[in-house]
């Protein structure tokens, strides 16, 4: 079992940026992908990135690409979203998710993932 816990969001004018830190409990933790959702106020939660076990998979959703980049740290247990050129639109409550099966792959659905953070919420103001 995998506990996470969120942190680095706030508020932040648009184009600024923000690092977004998920640590993880449990020495699972190396073997599970990884993946960032965000729900903004009213909509559904949504997938914005992912990353599997090593590090060498990544994936993001076409609205944040070029602009977003996840990453890992399997000796700190620990995941990190940086978030660069930040939108109004990427406003939204961030949640970190573990994916106990992908292994080598990554996977956008909410359903892959067993485990969740109990989220950090971004606003960028405009």
């Amino acid at each position: 079992q995998v506990q996470l816990v969120e942190s680095g969001g706030g508020l932040v004018q648009a184009g600024g940026s923000l690092r977004l830190s998920c640590a993880a409990s449990g020495r699972a933790f190396a073997t599970y992908a990884m993946g960032w959702f965000r729900q903004p106020g009213g909509k559904e939660r949504e997938f914005v990135a992912a990353i599997n076990w090593s590090g060498g998979n990544t994936a993001y959703t076409n609205s944040v690409k070029g602009r977003f980049t996840i990453s890992r740290d399997n000796a700190k247990n620990m995941v990190y979203l940086q978030m660069n050129s930040l939108k109004p639109e990427d406003t939204a409550a961030y949640y970190c998710a573990a994916d106990p099966n992908a292994r080598w792959n990554t996977r956008p659905t909410e359903n892959a993932y067993d485990y969740w953070g109990q989220g950090t919420q971004v606003t960028v103001s405009s």
